[in-house]
Order: structure tokens, then sequence, then C-alpha cells
């Protein structure tokens, strides 16, 4: 039963050790799963307001790359050193006292369990709160009688679930390439920033900034997508059986940033002289 099993895993986790180390490691985490998140943030903010203040191309580019690039380092170089830092001691955190509530949320429509004893007896007595029903009292856990599963399901909406997957994702090939050493690093995450500041030019697409801003940020998700899809197992198989010995599977990915930025920059250069010529004439 589903709720046997969830005694069995708060009685679990009652035999661990305490870890001084959880904070320290949930921070650098945590920090890790911001930097991709602020990586790509930054870079649509400031190409954003390059494009609204009507910098210079040339000049606005090269250096939002040059700090994007000095940003990711820095932040990775500080998060590797953390992990050498011994962490302050601290005590085990205990899981809560008598009558402890075991529940996915708040919600009132929502099965929820009371451990009487805490966590000190979780197959000890407990009442059960089923919506629609009156209280269950039970005495122990092996009482027999069939309850519908608690519905520990998760109500964020699917798209910003998947983005914050392939944002944590993300924050973990950064910190991959990071250990492999400076030049993959460098490879990999130069070439996405040169690919992302490539897209500048949907800042452009309307006189509208807000709807250009909107328009960027789904492209940006769309590439932070795609990354996770070329970076699965499968896809790298695939990609190295189809590559051979042509070329190292290491630069396949930063082989189709660079080319497939610098097809989007002509694009834009194109279209820039057409519109000057037009302008001309």
């Amino acid at each position: 039963m589903c709720f046997k099993f969830l005694s069995l895993q708060v009685d679990w986790l009652k035999s661990l050790p305490p870890r001084p180390e959880t904070i320290l490691s949930m921070m650098y985490a945590a920090a890790s799963w911001a930097l991709s998140l602020s990586l790509f943030s930054s870079i649509v903010v400031t190409l954003n307001y390059a494009v609204r203040r009507k910098c210079p191309v040339l000049i606005a580019v090269p250096c939002v790359m040059i700090l994007s690039f000095v940003f990711c380092f820095g932040i990775l170089f500080i998060l590797n050193q953390l992990k050498f830092v011994p962490p302050a001691q601290s005590s085990g955190k205990t899981m809560g006292g008598s009558g402890i509530i075991l529940s996915n949320s708040l919600s009132k429509n929502e099965t929820a369990v009371v451990l009487l004893n805490g966590t000190t007896e979780p197959l000890g007595p407990r009442v059960v709160a089923i919506p629609g029903q009156p209280l269950l009292y039970q005495r122990s856990s092996t009482y027999n009688m069939e309850l519908p599963s608690v519905p520990f399901r998760d109500d964020t909406p699917w798209f910003l679930k998947n983005l914050s997957i392939d944002i944590r994702l993300n924050g973990e090939m950064f910190q991959r390439k990071f250990s492999e050493g400076f030049f993959s690093f460098l490879l990999y995450v130069g070439s996405l920033i040169f690919l992302l500041c490539s897209l500048g030019y949907l800042f452009k697409g309307s006189s509208w900034s807000l709807a250009n801003l909107f328009l960027a940020s789904l492209a940006f998700c769309g590439v932070i997508s795609l990354l996770t899809f070329l970076n699965s197992p499968e896809m790298q198989e695939i990609i190295g059986s189809f590559l051979r010995n042509f070329l190292p599977l290491s630069l396949a990915l930063p082989v189709l940033f660079i080319g497939f930025g610098g097809l989007v920059n002509l694009y834009s250069l194109l279209r820039f002289a057409a519109a000057r010529r037009s302008d001309d004439d």
C-alpha cells in the first residue's frame, strides 16, 4: 500500500545520519541551476536594451559575448572552489513531532495522513482525511482497509516544469564542460553564447519592444530544449555514428552552434544591406 511505503520511507529518513554538508550541497546545486537561467536571461535583457538604445551592433554584440562568458566562467570557478570548503558543523534536522501531516499540499481537496505519534512511530496510530468523507482513525498501518492512494502529484504547468528541467540539465552540462578543462568549456559555452547573440535580430522584428522581447524569449526557450535533446545519450550516439571519424563528437555541437549562428548573422547582414539599398532608392 501507498501508506505503508510512505511510512517505511519516513522511517528510512529517520535512520540517516546527520549530514552537515547537505545545506552546502543544496546551495551549490541551486547556484548551478541559477547560473544557467541567469546566463540566458541576461543575454536576452542586454540585447533587448542594446537594440532599444540603438547601440552599434559591432560594439554591443562582442561586449555581450565577452561579459557573458567571463560571468559564466567566474561563477563556475567559484562554485568549483566551494566544493572543497569544509561545511560548518550542524545537527540533523528533525522531520516533525506528534501530529505531523503527510500531504501533497495545503489544498482542501487532497488526501492527508496525520501520524499521531509523529515520526517516532510511523507505523502507529493515524488519522486519514479523505475529501468528502468523515475522518478515519487507524490504530496501526496493518489495519486491513483499502484506501485511495495519496495523490502526491505536481500541479506545476508542463511548460514551466519542462523548462526548469532543461535549465537544470543545461547547468549540469556547464559543470561537466568546466571539469573537462578550459578549452572544452570555451568551445562549448563560447559557441553557445555566439549562437544566442546571433538571435539579436529578433529584437528588431516589430516596433513593439515587448513583442520582440517575448519572441526572443520563446526562441531562447527553444534553444534550451534543443540543447537537452542534442545532449541526450541517444542523440549523442546517433551523432557519433553519423560523424564517425570525420569529426570528434566533442566538436559536433560547437560546430553546429557556430555554423547556425553564422548563417543567422549572414541573413541579418543581407537583410540590413537590402534595407539600406531600398532606403537609398
